[in-house]
């Protein structure tokens, strides 16, 4: 196996775009997952439920989900630290979970790497004994375990802190200690237990950024859990999206971002905002064009993943990503074809942007962003642009005649 604490490999345009657009017809499965249940005692309800998931080498896989989800249970079972009830494991080519056979190696038998939520770093040890740890446990030679963690603390920028104690590091020191522990042995796949979760917003951010690239640097598989979404979104090649022990949704950020395929994903992964409409045209693809409710003038095009329930003439909801609406001050008495408008009823600076709620006559109150450089008056009047197709539609419970209409 080649080893990547000998071959750094510089980082070029050539090999982030190879990272970054993982080719599944070619690129090997690291790690793969078939029909895992998990069930805990005493609990009626499993954990995972008939979960299946590959790993490609070079890539980061996200598990994401609200708290209870089964997205830690999963990794546990990936690293094995929980044995799961039915269902196969294996890295590469070689099994380490086959159910049927009640085959289950144990931790220190599978090529992996972890790094906890808590980092443990062992307060007795130094940061060198810390890094070592693992390789002494699998009685490496002496002298390879010192080339070892040597060039394991300079992949992740913690040369020269060999003799430090593990009391005198800060968050962001002991969480690069724990990288560096996770890689010495060289895993295929390196597992990561929201590792970000006890750090600062800004460190947070520039640990997001160290780890990309040393994931890019290294080419190694990666699954990662939070339930942070931009976490999730900025890091992954792949997110798995999880809700009761099931993958939702699971494709790149941008396919969940913007083509989610139920209500929990479409709310889960970022802000969405839900205007009322009225389909005026349909195909059986799920294609709709769809009017605004209180603008005629002002048609949106998007799509339904239940075509068979959503036709010509239904009442929907619009989802729609706060960025993709413009909010401009109103310059007449007479809304523009194609805009919707509404009253300012307050305006919030938060530093980036400005945040508005607008009332909209048969739509309600709607929170929208605008830039912070052109401000709007609170009370004013504003029309609001919709980017005019790339949205979802979804079945509503509203009538005509909750707006008075």
């Amino acid at each position: 196996m080649r080893s990547f604490l000998t071959t750094a490999v510089p980082e070029t345009p050539a090999a982030r775009t190879a990272t970054e657009n993982i080719d599944s017809t070619k690129a090997k499965i690291a790690m793969r997952l078939e029909g895992l249940w998990k069930t805990y005692p005493g609990n009626l309800q499993p954990a995972v439920k008939g979960l299946s998931l590959d790993v490609y080498d070079g890539e980061i896989v996200t598990l994401l989900g609200p708290s209870g989800c089964g997205k830690t249970t999963t990794l546990r079972m990936a690293a094995g630290l929980e044995v799961p009830d039915l269902g196969d494991i294996f890295f590469g080519d070689t099994a380490v979970v086959m159910s049927s056979r009640r085959l289950c190696l144990a931790p220190n038998k599978r090529n992996v790497g972890m790094v906890f939520q808590s980092y443990a770093i062992w307060p007795h040890m130094t940061v060198a004994e810390n890094v070592a740890f693992p390789l002494k446990a699998r009685r490496f030679p002496r002298k390879e375990i010192r080339d070892r963690v040597r060039r394991a603390l300079e992949l992740v920028g913690m040369a020269g802190f060999e003799d430090r104690p593990g009391p005198l590091l800060s968050g962001g020191q002991q969480q690069r200690v724990a990288f560096a522990r996770a890689l010495v042995t060289e895993p295929r796949v390196l597992l990561l237990d929201e590792p970000f979760s006890n750090l600062d917003a800004k460190l947070r951010e520039q640990m997001r950024i160290r780890v990309k690239l040393l994931q890019r640097r290294l080419n190694i598989a990666l699954l990662f859990v939070t339930h942070d979404q931009i976490e999730a979104l900025s890091l992954s090649n792949r997110i798995a999206l999880m809700n009761f022990g099931v993958v939702q949704q699971q494709g790149d950020p941008r396919l969940l971002y913007e083509k989610p395929v139920n209500e929990f994903v479409r709310d889960f992964v970022g802000r969405t905002l839900l205007f009322k409409g009225t389909v005026q045209s349909s195909n059986p693809s799920g294609q709709l064009a769809i009017a605004l409710e209180g603008a005629s003038d002002c048609v949106v095009f998007g799509r339904t993943y239940d075509p068979d329930s959503i036709k010509t003439g239904s009442l929907v909801y619009i989802g729609v990503r706060p960025e993709d609406v413009e909010i401009h001050p109103a310059s007449g008495t007479k809304v523009p074809p194609g805009m919707i408008g509404g009253t300012a009823q307050a305006a919030l600076f938060v530093g980036e942007r400005i945040e508005y709620q607008v009332e909209i006559q048969g739509q309600g109150e709607i929170l929208i962003y605008g830039e912070r450089h052109n401000p709007i008056d609170e009370g004013s009047k504003v029309w609001l642009k919709l980017r005019p197709e790339g949205h979802s539609a979804w079945a509503s419970n509203w009538s005509h005649k909750e707006d008075g209409e």
